[in-house]
C-alpha cells in the first residue's frame, strides 16, 4: 500500500511541478523561520542554565526613587549581610575591563578582566580544568582564567603555578576553568584585588559603585533578606540625610525618595533584569518575542498557504478519489493515503528549510552578533514536533477535504463540494490577508519610526568628530595624584594633537555620546533634590559638539571661577529646579555650593529613545575626583583628508601616549547610532519578512484564484455564449477576492494597531500613529490581490468556450 501511494505520489509530483514547488518551498520558508527564532529562542533562554546555583544567587539592584535603578551598591552592606544567616556568600565585582598581562615576553591584552572577591566561583562554579577553584581567588596575587587564554600564554604547558606580570603586581595562576554554557558573567581572566578599594568606602552609605551578587541559603526567603536591606538603608542613609539636611524623615522621602533594593534570581537575569547590570549584558526580550512572534505567523501563513494550494490542486485529482471509492477505498483510506503524502512533503520540507537555515546562518549570527549553530537534542525535539504540528495542520485538513468529495458527481464531471469545504478555503484566505496587512502595515510604521530616529534633531553635531578611547596606565589609576597626572597628560595630548594638520578642535568629558560611561548624582535647589547626570568638560567641548545655550553662557578659561565653582544645567534640569531665572542661583552639589551661570538646551546624550535626563556640567578641575572618568577625548577633523589626519593622530598616540594599549577610536555619530541599533535590525526584519510574508500570500492567493477560477468555467463558457463582456466576466470573478481582501484586513486592524503602539512606547520619542499607514496597507494588498485575480480571471475569460461545453 505504501509503495502505491508512493508511486501515485511522485507522478502527481512529477505532473504539477509548479504546484508541488509551490507547496514546498512555501512549507520549507515557514518552517525556516520557525527555526531560526528557536535557534535564537534556545540560545536566550540558556544563559545560567548550567549552573546548579541559579536559583540561589541574586544580584542585588538599588531603587534609589523617582524612577532610578542602579545594579550598583555601597560597601557597606557586606558587614551586614555576612552575619545573616540565610546568607551564604557575599560577591562584590567590578565590570569588565581591559588591560595587558604579560607571561615572559609573551604580552596580551586580555579584554574581559573581571575584578571580584574570593568566593565567586561558589556563585558561579565553572567546570575545572586545572587546579582548585574553591581556593583560586583565597590570596590577592593570584589569579584565574580560562582555557583560551591559558592558552594564549602557556600553550598546551601547566599553567599552575606560573607567575603572570600584571601592572605591577606579579600574579600567581591558581586555576584554569571553562564556561560549561551561556553566562551573564563569562571572564577571560578573574582576579582578587578589591580589598584595597572596599577599605576605603566601607563606612560611605552613599556610594554607590560596585556590583553586588549574594547567595542564600534558602531562596524562598529572598523578601524577608529585601526588607532587612530596605531597613538598613533606611536607618543609615534616609534618617542620617534628613537629620543632616534638617528636615523630617518624611520631608526627606518627599524630596529625595527612599532607597530599597531590588533581588533578581539569576535564573531570569538574562532576559528579566529591571535593569541591565551583568557584564554579558542584558538580553532584548522584547526583541525575541518579536522574532518568535513573527516566525509564528509566517508559519500560520505557510501552512494556510499550502492547505490553500492542496484543495486547489485537489479538482484535478477527484476523478481519482471517486474510481478509488468505487473499488472499494474507505475515507479513512484516502484520509491516510493524503496525510502521508503531506508528510513527504513536509520531510522535503524540512530538509529544504534546513538548507536554507544552514546557509543563511552567517547572515543571521551577524544580523544577532551571536555563533549560532544547529545542534542540540532540545532543538530536535522541538523540530520533531514542528513536523508532527505541521502534518496534523496542513495534512489532515485538505485529507478530509478530498475524502469527502460525492463519488457519484464526481464521476459524472459536476465536482462540487461541501459548504464547510468552500469555508475552510475562504477562512485560509482571509486569515493570509490578515496576517499580509499586518506586515505591511507594521513594516511602514518601523520604518517610519527608525527613520525619524536616525534623521531626529539630537541637539549636538557628531560628524567628523572621533572618540579616541584613553587607556590610562596603573601606575596614573594608582598614583595618590591621579587626578593631578591624568589632568596634566590631558593637556599635554590636547595641545600636541591640535598642532596636527586635519584637527579641527579637541576637546574632552567624562561622558561617552551613547551612554556607557556616565555617572549621576543629585544635588539640592530650594528643598527640590534632582538627580542628574555629571558631565565634567572641557572649555570647548559644548561648542565643539554644537550644543546650544539657551540663556546665560558657556564656561570660559578666561574666567578663573568657571574651573572653582561655576555650573550650567539642561532645560530639564532646570524644570525639575521650577526656577524661572536660574542665572546667578546657587545649588548644593555633594556639599560643594556652585553658581549656575548657563542653561544648555537639552540634547539626547543616552540614545534617541530615551528621555532626555536632568545633566549638571562643570569643568573638568570643578571637581577633580570624575577625571578618572576621563576615558573619551573628541577630536574634530576636517573632511577633507581625513584618512591621513587619522593616521598622523595614531602616530602621535603610538609614540607619545601610549605604546601599549591599541588605538582605538570610532565616529561619535557613528558610535551614538549603535544606540537604536537594535530597532534597526527589527525595521530590516519587519522589511525582510514583509516580502516573504506577500509572497507567500500571493502563492495562497493565486492558488485559489486557480481552482475557484477553474471550478467556475462552464458558468464562464456559458455567460460568455449568452453575451457577456470580459469587463462584467472579470468584476464578477473578482468581487469575491475583494471581499476576502476588506474581512481580512479588518481583522488584522485592532491587533496591528495595539501591538504597534504598544511596541512605540519603547521610545521616549516617537511617530504618532496615523490613517496613512492602514489606508497604505490595505490599498497594497487590494492592488496585489486584483493583480493576480484579474489576471487569471481575464486568461479564463479568453477560453475557447466550446471546450467547455462540447458534452452539454
Amino acid at each position: 500500500m505504501l509503495k502505491n501511494w508512493t508511486r501515485i505520489f511522485l507522478f502527481h509530483l512529477k505532473k504539477e511541478k509548479l504546484f508541488s514547488a509551490l507547496n514546498i518551498l512555501g512549507l520549507a520558508i515557514g518552517i525556516a523561520g520557525l527555526i531560526f527564532a528557536i535557534l535564537y529562542w534556545n540560545d536566550e533562554q540558556s544563559y545560567d542554565q548550567w549552573n546548579p546555583e541559579k536559583d540561589k544567587v541574586f544580584k542585588v539592584f538599588t531603587d534609589i526613587g523617582k524612577n532610578v535603578i542602579w545594579p550598583y551598591n555601597p560597601v557597606t552592606l557586606e558587614t551586614y549581610l555576612k552575619d545573616e544567616p540565610n546568607v551564604a556568600n557575599v560577591v562584590y565585582h567590578d565590570g569588565y575591563h581591559a588591560d595587558f598581562f604579560k607571561y615572559k615576553e609573551k604580552k596580551h591584552f586580555i579584554n574581559k578582566t573581571l575584578n571580584t572577591q574570593n568566593d565567586f566561583f561558589e556563585l558561579f562554579p565553572f567546570e575545572r580544568v586545572a587546579g582548585n577553584l574553591s581556593t583560586a581567588l583565597l590570596k590577592e596575587n593570584s589569579v584565574a582564567m580560562n582555557q583560551e587564554t591559558a592558552k594564549l600564554f602557556f600553550k598546551e604547558g601547566n599553567p599552575i603555578g606560573k607567575p603572570i606580570n600584571y601592572g605591577n603586581t606579579i600574579l600567581t595562576v591558581t586555576a584554569v576553568y571553562k564556561v560549561p554554557g551561556n553566562s551573564s558573567i563569562n571572564p577571560n581572566i578573574v582576579i582578587n584585588q578589591m580589598k584595597k578599594q572596599l577599605l576605603e568606602d566601607k563606612d560611605y552609605w552613599g556610594n554607590f559603585y560596585y556590583h553586588l551578587m549574594i547567595k542564600l541559603k534558602d531562596p524562598n526567603k529572598v523578601e524577608e533578606l529585601t526588607k532587612k536591606i530596605n531597613v538598613l538603608y533606611y536607618q543609615n542613609k534616609t534618617l542620617k540625610d534628613a537629620k543632616s539636611d534638617g528636615i523630617s524623615v518624611e520631608e526627606s522621602i518627599q524630596s529625595n525618595g527612599s532607597i530599597k533594593s531590588v533581588l533578581n534570581p539569576l535564573s531570569t537575569i538574562r532576559l528579566h533584569a529591571i535593569v541591565p547590570g551583568m557584564p554579558e549584558g542584558k538580553g532584548n526580550y522584547q526583541f525575541l518575542l518579536i522574532m518568535l512572534g513573527l516566525s509564528i505567523l509566517i508559519s500560520i501563513l505557510s501552512i494556510a498557504n499550502y492547505i490553500n494550494l492542496a484543495t486547489a490542486n485537489a479538482i484535478k485529482r477527484a476523478k481519482e478519489v471517486g474510481v478509488r471509492k468505487i473499488i472499494g477505498a474507505s475515507k479513512t483510506n484516502i484520509v491516510f493515503q493524503f496525510v502521508f503524502e503531506a508528510i513527504l512533503i513536509t520531510l522535503f520540507s524540512i530538509f529544504l528549510a534546513l538548507v536554507i537555515v544552514e546557509l543563511s546562518l552567517p547572515f543571521y549570527n551577524e544580523f544577532l552578533d551571536k555563533e549560532l549553530i544547529i545542534y542540540g537534542s532540545q532543538f530536535y525535539i522541538q523540530l520533531i514536533l514542528i513536523f508532527i504540528i505541521t502534518v496534523s495542520v496542513a495534512g489532515v485538513f485538505p485529507a478530509v477535504y478530498v475524502a469527502n468529495f460525492e463519488t457519484l458527481k464526481v464521476l459524472k464531471g459536476n465536482f462540487g463540494r461541501s459548504k464547510s469545504g468552500v469555508w475552510m478555503r475562504n477562512g485560509m484566505l482571509i486569515i493570509q490577508f490578515a496576517i499580509a496587512s499586518f506586515f505591511i502595515v507594521g513594516s511602514y510604521i518601523v520604518y517610519d519610526q527608525v527613520t525619524y530616529l536616525a534623521t531626529k534633531d539630537l541637539g549636538f553635531a557628531g560628524d567628523q568628530v572621533i572618540a579616541i578611547k584613553w587607556f590610562k596606565s596603573k601606575d596614573i589609576i594608582t598614583s595618590q595624584k591621579a587626578n593631578e597626572l591624568i589632568f596634566k597628560k590631558y593637556q599635554t595630548i590636547k595641545f600636541e594633537i591640535a598642532k596636527i594638520q586635519g584637527v579641527k578642535q579637541i576637546s574632552a568629558g567624562t561622558f561617552k555620546f551613547g551612554g556607557g560611561n556616565d555617572l549621576s548624582s543629585s544635588f539640592s535647589y530650594n528643598g527640590e533634590i534632582i538627580q542628574a547626570q555629571n558631565l565634567a568638560i572641557d572649555y570647548n567641548m559644548l561648542d565643539m559638539m554644537q550644543i546650544k545655550i539657551k540663556e546665560g553662557r558657556n564656561i570660559s578659561e578666561k574666567l578663573a571661577s568657571d574651573s572653582i565653582n561655576s555650573l550650567l544645567v539642561n532645560e530639564t534640569a532646570l524644570s525639575m529646579m521650577k526656577e524661572k531665572n536660574p542665572i546667578g542661583k546657587t545649588v548644593l552639589w555633594q556639599g560643594k555650593k556652585l553658581k549656575i551661570i548657563g542653561v544648555v538646551k537639552d540634547f539626547n546624550l543616552l540614545s534617541p529613545q530615551s528621555k532626555v535626563p536632568p545633566m549638571v556640567f562643570f569643568h573638568l578641575k570643578t571637581n577633580d575626583w570624575l577625571l578618572g572618568n576621563l576615558n573619551n577625548i573628541y577630536v574634530k577633523i576636517n573632511a577633507n583628508n581625513s584618512g591621513q589626519t587619522l593616521a598622523k593622530i595614531e602616530e602621535f598616540w603610538k609614540e607619545n601616549v601610549d605604546q601599549e594599549y591599541p588605538f582605538e577610536y570610532d565616529f561619535v555619530d557613528k558610535q551614538y547610532a549603535r544606540t537604536y541599533e537594535t530597532y534597526v535590525k527589527q525595521k530590516n526584519l519587519f522589511s525582510l519578512l514583509n516580502f516573504v510574508v506577500i509572497g507567500i500570500a500571493l502563492f495562497g492567493l493565486f492558488a485559489l484564484a486557480s481552482y475557484s477560477i477553474q471550478s467556475r468555467m462552464k458558468e464562464i463558457a456559458i455567460r460568455k455564449t449568452l453575451g457577456a463582456e470580459t469587463n462584467v466576466l472579470l468584476k464578477e470573478l473578482s468581487k469575491q477576492y475583494i471581499l476576502y481582501c476588506i474581512i481580512g484586513f479588518l481583522i488584522a486592524l485592532f491587533p496591528t494597531y495595539y501591538l504597534l503602539n504598544m511596541w512605540l512606547e519603547n521610545f521616549a520619542f516617537r511617530i504618532e500613529m496615523t490613517l496613512f499607514p492602514f489606508l497604505f496597507g490595505f490599498i497594497i494588498l487590494l492592488v496585489l490581490t486584483l493583480i493576480i485575480v484579474l489576471s487569471r480571471a481575464y486568461q479564463a475569460t479568453k477560453t475557447d468556450v466550446l471546450k467547455y461545453l462540447k458534452y452539454e
